[in-house]
C-alpha cells in the first residue's frame, strides 16, 4: 500500500465543511452574516441563544401538585381559560422556576413561555448550556435555529367541497362551512387587503341571536365566541404598515413574533416588515388556501382563473408571523424562539386548528421545544396541520413526525396542460398557464445558441438575466432549462431578448409549475425535455404551442414532497400521515413580492398543508369536541387513493401515508383511533425523554394510532390498537400484507352506541415475504355501509446487531448481544488485519490527503485518524473513491464515507470496489487554535480470504430461535501492539458488524 500528500484546494475542504455542524466566524457588518443558528462542534458548544425546557407541565397540561393551585388543563371538549386565578398563579410559578432555573448557571432569561411550553429564552455561554443539560427537571437545550417555509385547477373542486352535492353544501354553505372555528396561521404574516379577507369591520358590541360567532372587540381586544363554547381572544397588532383597522370579521387577530429574528439579523440585512404585514407571500397564500373567502374572482395578468375559495370559508383566520425575508438566504426564515412564541400565543389566544407550513432540512427531535409545543397545543384541544417537507423523493427526507401532529405530503390535482409540438410530428404534454391561444410554427432555438458573447453557454442554457442576445432569439421559441436560477425569471429573460415564447425543460426528476410567465411558457418533465433537446439541436428546428394536452393521471405524490421512513421514530410510526393538493395551487399573495400578482401558483408542502388545516376547521364545525387525534384518524382512515405516473394505484405508503384525503366520506368515519397526553408523554418516554411523570415508556409502534408501522419485525410482533365508535354496529376486521403472516383478535366487534371503545390486536410474523424490504398491505374495519382502512408497512429483518463492536489488548475477547429474524444463521468471519500506521499533520482550516489502493477481494476497508492530543476534536475526515484512478479528490473523486467523530474519525467501507481512493484529513475551520494538529492515520483492508491472525467466534455455529436474544464472544490473540487490528462479521444478509480491537 502506498501513500501521497498532497492538498487538497479551498473548494473541496469548503464543500465538506458544510457536511459537520461548525460555527461560522463573526461576520462584519458589511458582510452577509452566518446562519444565526448556534450549534455544537466537535465536542463544544457554542456560546449563543437558546431554548431551554423544563419538565414540569406547562398550563395547558398542568393536571395539579403544586400546593395552593388547582388543575389548569381544560376538561374534554373544553378550551383553555387563561383568565383564572389558578392559570395566573401556574403562570407566576413556572416563570419564577425559569428564573431559579437560569439562575444556577448565572443566565437570565429574556423571554418566557408557559402556555403550551414550559420553555424560557436565554443568552448562554458554551458552558453555561452544558451545565444546563445535565441540570434536574430540564428536558432539551437547543439552539435558536432559523427555520424556513417549506417552499412549497381548482383545489376545492377537486376535493368535492363544492357544489350542490358538495361538502359545503351539506354544511349548510359555504358560510357556515368552518363556522365559529379558528383557523391559526404561522407563518409569514398576511396582505390583509387581498379579496379573499374582504370581510365587514370588527363590530364594537357583542353579538346577538342571529350569528352568535362574530367577532367583536372589547377594549382594543377581538373577542369571538367558538362552535366548541370556548372564546377566542386575540389583537390586532400595530407595526410596519399595519393598523388595528386592518383587523375584520375574517382575520379576525394579527400578531407577529420577532425578536430572535431582529436579535440575528442586523437592520441592513432585513426586507420585511416588522409587523404582521407578509413581505414575501407565502403566509397570505397559505391563510387564504385554509380559510380564505368562498367565489373570489381571480384575475392576474390578464388571464381569468375563474374564482377561488378557501377550504373553510366560513371559519376565522389568526395570524401569527414569526418567519421573515432578509437580504441573503442565510437572513430569511424564523427562528425557534419566535416560532415557539407563535404557538405559544396562538393557543393562549383560544385557536382551534394550527397551519404550520415550516420545516427543517433534517427530522427534528421529539424534544424539540416546537413539538414540545405542539404536544401541549394538541391536549389542549388543538389541531395541528404540518408540512412533511420538499426534500423528496430521498427516503427518510421528512420533518414534523411528531404523532400529535398531522404530517401532510404534497399531491397533485388535474393540471393547467399545454403541448409542444415538434416540427417532426411529435407532441409533448406539459403545464402551462400562458397558452391560452396557439402559438404556430416558431423557430425552436437552445438558449446556449442564442447568448450575447459574455454569457457563459452554461448560464444562457439557463436563461439567466442578461444572457440572451435579442438578435438572436427575437421571434423564437427559447427552450431553457429549468437548472438554476428562478422560473419566472427565465420567462422575463426570454421576453426582454424579443422571443415569442419558452419551452422550460426540467434537469433532473421534478415536478413541471404552472408559473405565471412573461411570455406563452411550457414547462415538461425530464423524460419530454430529452426529446425537445435533442429536436432542437437539429438544422431548421421549428414548433407550436397549443393549448390543452394528454390525460395525466391524478392524484399523484409530488417528486418533491418527502418521504418517509421516520428514523426519529425508529421506522415504528408511519410518516407522512396523509395526502392533500399542493401542486399549482392558486391563492392570494403579497403583490409586491409577487410581480405585482394578487394571486400565484405556488407548489408545495406548505400548500398541502393549508387544506388539511381547512379541513380540520370543516370537522370542528361540525363536531366542535372532536379531539384532534378523533379527527386526524377520520381523514386518515377515509382517504382515497393515490396514482403513479402510469395511473395504478400507489403502493408507497412512505410517500403518501394514508392516501389522499376525501372530505366527502372524512365526517363519517364509522370508527376512529384516539389518543391524548399520556399517550404522548409514553410515547416520549420510549424515546429516551424524561418526563418527569413516570409514565411507562411505549414503542411508536404501540402507539393508538390510525396507521401501523413495524420497522424491525423479528420473529412475532403484536400491536395492540383501540377503536372508538362514531357510528355504532357491528364492524368486520381484514387484514391484508402479502408476505406476511397477520392475525386480528377479535376479528369483529360490535358497537352498542357511540363513544364507545373496543381493544383488539394484530399480529405480524414473517411468511413469503424477503427478510429487509418493506411489506405494506392494510387493515380494513367494515360495517354500518363504510370502511376503516389504516395503512400497513411492516419491515422484517434477518437481523438486529451493532455497526461495530470495540476491544483491546493483543490477546483478548468482546461479548455483544445481536437478535437473529431467521432460523438459519450462518456467520461469516473476515480478519483480523492492521494497516501500516501513518504520522501526519494537518494545518488549521486546511487538509491532508492520504492516496492508497484497494485490491479485489477486499471485504472492508475502515481509515481511522487518531490525534496525538486526547482532547483534540478538531479534525473530520471524508474518504473518496477515484474510479478512473488519480490520488487527488479531484481527479474524479465521488465521496463514499464521512466521519465527523469528535474524537477518532473512524470510516468503514464494506464490499469496496477495488481501485484508487484517497483518505481526505480536515481541520475544522471553526475549532479554536491557528497551528497545526498531528495525528496517526491508520488505513486497513480486511481481505476476503487469508487474513495473518484469526478472529474467533463463538459459537461458531449458533442454534437461533428467530427474535430472540443471541451472545456472540469474539477472541483474539497474538496480535502486535500499537496498532488498530480490523475484523468482520457477515450476517445471513448480508450485514455485518465490524470488530476494532486496539
Amino acid at each position: 500500500m502506498t501513500f501521497m500528500s498532497r492538498r487538497t484546494p479551498a473548494l473541496v475542504l469548503a464543500a465538506l465543511a458544510l457536511a459537520v455542524a461548525a460555527v461560522p466566524a463573526p461576520a462584519s457588518a458589511s458582510e452577509t452574516p452566518p446562519d444565526p443558528t448556534p450549534k455544537a462542534v466537535a465536542g463544544q458548544v457554542a456560546a449563543g441563544r437558546y431554548l431551554v425546557t423544563l419538565a414540569d407541565r406547562p398550563i395547558a397540561t398542568y393536571e395539579g401538585g403544586v400546593p395552593g393551585i388547582a388543575r389548569t388543563k381544560p376538561a374534554k371538549g373544553k378550551k383553555l381559560d387563561l383568565g383564572s386565578v389558578d392559570a395566573r398563579r401556574y403562570r407566576d410559578h413556572l416563570t419564577d422556576r425559569q428564573r431559579d432555573v437560569a439562575a444556577e448557571v448565572g443566565a437570565t432569561p429574556v423571554r418566557h413561555f408557559a402556555v403550551a411550553t414550559n420553555t424560557f429564552v436565554a443568552d448562554l455561554t458554551g458552558p453555561q448550556a452544558v451545565a444546563l443539560m445535565t441540570t434536574p427537571g430540564v428536558v432539551s437545550v437547543v439552539p435558536n435555529r432559523l427555520f424556513k417555509p417549506a417552499d412549497d385547477r381548482d383545489s376545492t373542486d377537486f376535493l368535492k367541497l363544492s357544489g350542490p352535492k358538495g361538502v359545503w353544501s351539506a354544511l349548510g354553505g359555504t358560510a357556515m362551512a368552518g363556522k365559529g372555528v379558528v383557523v391559526g396561521v404561522i407563518d409569514t404574516g398576511v396582505w390583509p387587503e387581498s379579496a379573499s379577507f374582504a370581510a365587514p369591520p370588527l363590530a364594537p358590541t357583542p353579538p346577538g341571536d342571529d350569528d352568535p360567532y362574530r367577532p367583536y372587540t372589547q377594549d382594543g381586544t377581538t373577542v369571538m365566541r367558538k362552535a366548541d363554547g370556548g372564546t377566542f381572544t386575540g389583537t390586532c397588532q400595530t407595526g410596519e404598515q399595519f393598523t388595528p383597522d386592518l383587523c375584520n370579521q375574517k382575520v379576525i387577530s394579527a400578531r407577529y413574533f420577532s425578536d430572535g429574528w431582529t436579535n440575528a439579523v442586523p437592520p441592513e440585512l432585513r426586507a420585511d416588515y416588522l409587523s404582521p404585514r407578509d413581505g414575501q407571500g407565502h403566509g397570505t397564500h397559505t391563510a387564504s388556501t385554509a380559510a380564505g373567502n368562498a367565489d373570489v374572482p381571480a384575475k392576474v395578468a390578464g388571464v381569468d382563473f375563474g374564482t377561488v375559495s378557501g377550504v373553510a370559508p366560513g371559519a376565522a383566520i389568526a395570524v401569527y408571523k414569526a418567519l421573515y425575508e432578509g437580504r441573503t438566504p442565510q437572513t430569511t426564515g424564523g427562528t425557534e424562539q419566535d416560532l415557539v412564541a407563535a404557538i405559544d400565543q396562538a393557543v393562549a389566544d383560544g385557536v382551534d386548528v394550527i397551519n404550520y407550513s415550516v420545516g427543517s432540512t433534517r427530522e427534528s427531535d421529539v424534544s424539540d421545544p416546537i413539538q414540545l409545543a405542539f404536544l401541549n397545543a394538541a391536549a389542549a384541544g388543538v389541531f395541528v396541520a404540518t408540512a412533511g417537507g420538499n426534500s423528496g423523493p430521498s427516503a427518510a427526507s421528512l420533518d414534523n413526525t411528531a404523532p400529535w401532529e398531522t404530517t401532510v405530503a404534497a399531491s397533485t390535482i388535474a393540471p393547467y396542460a399545454a403541448r409542444v409540438v415538434l416540427g417532426d410530428g411529435q407532441s409533448l404534454t406539459g403545464t402551462s398557464t400562458t397558452v391560452a391561444t396557439e402559438l404556430r410554427d416558431k423557430p425552436l432555438v437552445p438558449a446556449a445558441d442564442v447568448r450575447v458573447a459574455t454569457a457563459s453557454a452554461a448560464d444562457a442554457a439557463g436563461c439567466l438575466p442578461g444572457t440572451l442576445d435579442p438578435a438572436k432569439a427575437a421571434g423564437a421559441l427559447v427552450v431553457c432549462d429549468r437548472s438554476v436560477g428562478a422560473r419566472v425569471e427565465k420567462s422575463a429573460e426570454v421576453a426582454r431578448a424579443g422571443g415569442a415564447g419558452m419551452v422550460l425543460l426540467n434537469t433532473y426528476d421534478m415536478t413541471t409549475d404552472a408559473d405565471l410567465h412573461a411570455v406563452p411558457t411550457v414547462h415538461l418533465d425530464l423524460a419530454s425535455g430529452k426529446a425537445v433537446r435533442a429536436y432542437a439541436g437539429t438544422a431548421g428546428a421549428r414548433a407550436s404551442l397549443v393549448p390543452g394536452g394528454d390525460e395525466v393521471p391524478y392524484p399523484q405524490v409530488a417528486v418533491f414532497s418527502s418521504r418517509g421512513p421516520s428514523k426519529v421514530n425508529g421506522e415504528n410510526l408511519l410518516k407522512p400521515d396523509i395526502a392533500a393538493p399542493g401542486v399549482s395551487i392558486l391563492a392570494a399573495v403579497a403583490p409586491p413580492t409577487n410581480a405585482g400578482h394578487d394571486f400565484d401558483f405556488y407548489s408545495g408542502t406548505s400548500m398541502a398543508t393549508p387544506h388539511i388545516a381547512g379541513l380540520a376547521a370543516l370537522y370542528l364545525g361540525k363536531h366542535p369536541t372532536m379531539s384532534p387525534m378523533a379527527v386526524k384518524s377520520a381523514m386518515m382512515t377515509t382517504a382515497g387513493e393515490v396514482r403513479t405516473a402510469t395511473g395504478e394505484a400507489d403502493a408507497d405508503v412512505f410517500a403518501r401515508g394514508a392516501g389522499e384525503v376525501d372530505p366527502s366520506r372524512m365526517l363519517e368515519p364509522g370508527l376512529v383511533y384516539d389518543s391524548g397526553q399520556q399517550d404522548w408523554l409514553g410515547y416520549l418516554e420510549g424515546r429516551g425523554v424524561d418526563t418527569g411523570t413516570g409514565v411507562p415508556a411505549v414503542d411508536p409502534s404501540e402507539l393508538n394510532y390510525p396507521s401501523i408501522a413495524l420497522g424491525r419485525l423479528m420473529g412475532t410482533v403484536t400491536v395492540t390498537r383501540r377503536v372508538t365508535a362514531v357510528t355504532p354496529g357491528r364492524y368486520r376486521a381484514e387484514v391484508d400484507v402479502p408476505g406476511i403472516k397477520t392475525k386480528v383478535k377479535p376479528s369483529t366487534m360490535k358497537f352498542r352506541e357511540a363513544g364507545e371503545t373496543k381493544e383488539f390486536t394484530v399480529s405480524f410474523s414473517l411468511g413469503t415475504g424477503t427478510p429487509g424490504q418493506p411489506h405494506t398491505g392494510s387493515l380494513t374495519w367494515t360495517g354500518e355501509g363504510t370502511t376503516v382502512r389504516s395503512p400497513i408497512v411492516v419491515t422484517p429483518q434477518v437481523v438486529i446487531a451493532p455497526a461495530t463492536v470495540a476491544g483491546t489488548g493483543t490477546t483478548g475477547s468482546t461479548t455483544f448481544q445481536i437478535t437473529p429474524g431467521v432460523p438459519k444463521f450462518p456467520i461469516d468471519v473476515y480478519g483480523t488485519a492492521a494497516g501500516e500506521p501513518v504520522a501526519g499533520t494537518v494545518d488549521h482550516a486546511s487538509e491532508r490527503d492520504f492516496a492508497f489502493t484497494v485490491a479485489p477481494g477486499t471485504k472492508l476497508v475502515q481509515a481511522t485518524v487518531t490525534p496525538d492530543a486526547p482532547d483534540d476534536s478538531s479534525l473530520f475526515t471524508a474518504l473518496f473513491h477515484l474510479p478512473n484512478g488519480g490520488t487527488s479528490p479531484l481527479d474524479g473523486g465521488v465521496i463514499v464515507g464521512f466521519s465527523g467523530d469528535a474524537r477518532r474519525p473512524t470510516i468503514d467501507l464494506v464490499d469496496p470496489e477495488p481501485g484508487a481512493y484517497v483518505l481526505g484529513v480536515f481541520s475544522n475551520p471553526s475549532s479554536e487554535g491557528s497551528g497545526q494538529t498531528s495525528f496517526t492515520m491508520q488505513a486497513t483492508t480486511v481481505p476476503v480470504k487469508g487474513g495473518k491472525q484469526g478472529l474467533r467466534l463463538t459459537p461458531k455455529h449458533p442454534r437461533v430461535t428467530p427474535g430472540e436474544p443471541l451472545d456472540l464472544t469474539v477472541s483474539w490473540s497474538g496480535l502486535a501492539d500499537g496498532r488498530r487490528h480490523t475484523g468482520y462479521l457477515e450476517y445471513p444478509d448480508g450485514t455485518g458488524t465490524v470488530v476494532s480491537v486496539d
